[in-house]
């Protein structure tokens, strides 16, 4: 946020108290100022000494800082608020002026994981790029959550449930978990046809393990399934269950493709439980910039469409990961 400003710092110009508001929101939304100077591509001593000055011009303690760790103060927070709705205004007046012109513009980090962004961001990333030519996207692929804030994302796909308070969550789609093989491995070693009879299958698992969740009527039941293979990404997982090798458990997001060529059966579909939710996650912060909602917006159409009916998943208690 507030990228088309920080070309103030770099000026000749005297310090003013916009630009200690700037370098004050940056330090709030980054959680310190070694990280607020990394985004701004500043000294830490010139944004610690920007907001001293804003302190001591509003005669306000805003910030207590520690050699560990800090704590905005209430009324920093209060400040925060204010100067933050003073920074998108003048952000939004400019967006306005310029619309006639360009659209949205400035560079985005954001983390998907690999199969979303193999399956189903990159295919439909030309339209973006054509539609927002002004917007440079820095695309980091990795299964595992990291923390946003430190790692400076400004977006990331997420799938399963999310515990981090901090982050804002829009959920994009469901589905159910889908037990699945392909032809020529049913072939060889025959159809399960209840989650019990997995135990006599090859069966591959991921990073989230080798408890399999399904329903029975209203009971819900959890198989450990015989762990033969395991690769740490689901779309090794996938590529792995397409060759033949054994019977995988995944979203039905990541299979829906597959399914819909045959190229994989969904089994078990009568046990079927619900699946993690694929949402779309960024830090927490009062002001959403032009670029970031168009962005949201695009990864919300290219994931408008509906799971099949397949068993009817349940929601279940206790859900597995991705």
């Amino acid at each position: 946020m507030y990228n088309d400003y920080i070309h103030l710092f770099q000026s000749q110009a005297p310090m003013n108290k916009f630009q200690g508001m700037l370098a004050f929101a940056r330090v709030v939304e980054h959680g310190g100022f070694t990280a607020a100077a990394q985004r701004m591509n500043l000294s830490v001593s010139a944004v610690a000494k920007s907001v001293a000055r804003l302190e001591a011009d509003l005669g306000v303690q805003l910030i207590v800082r520690t050699t560990r760790q800090l704590a905005v103060t209430e009324s920093g927070k209060e400040f925060y608020s204010r100067c933050g709705q003073i920074l998108e205004d003048i952000e939004s007046a400019e967006t306005d002026v310029r619309r006639g012109h360009s659209g949205p513009e400035g560079r985005m980090r954001i983390l998907l994981p690999a199969s979303f962004a193999r399956g189903t961001f990159l295919p439909r990333l030309g339209d973006f790029m054509e539609s927002y030519p002004g917007i440079v996207l820095d695309v980091q692929l990795n299964d595992r959550p990291v923390d946003l804030i430190s790692q400076q994302f400004d977006l990331a796909v997420h799938i399963g449930e999310l515990n981090e308070s901090s982050l804002i969550s829009r959920v994009l789609t469901r589905g159910p978990r889908v037990t699945g093989a392909s032809a020529s491995y049913l072939k060889k070693y025959g159809e399960p046809k209840t989650p019990d009879e997995l135990i006599n299958h090859t069966c591959i698992v991921s990073t989230f393990g080798a408890v399999w969740p399904y329903r029975a009527g209203k009971r819900d039941i959890k198989i450990k399934v015989p762990e033969r293979l395991f690769v740490s990404s689901s779309d090794a997982m996938r590529e792995s269950a397409l060759l033949g090798l054994g019977i995988i458990q995944a979203n039905w997001w990541t299979l829906r493709h597959d399914i819909a060529a045959g190229s994989i059966k969904s089994l078990l579909t009568s046990y079927a439980v619900e699946g993690n939710p694929i949402s779309v996650v960024y830090p927490s912060s009062q002001f959403v910039p032009q670029r970031l909602r168009v962005l949201i917006k695009f990864l919300e159409d290219i994931t408008n469409t509906q799971p099949p009916n397949a068993g009817k998943p349940a929601r279940n208690g206790a859900q597995a990961g991705k």
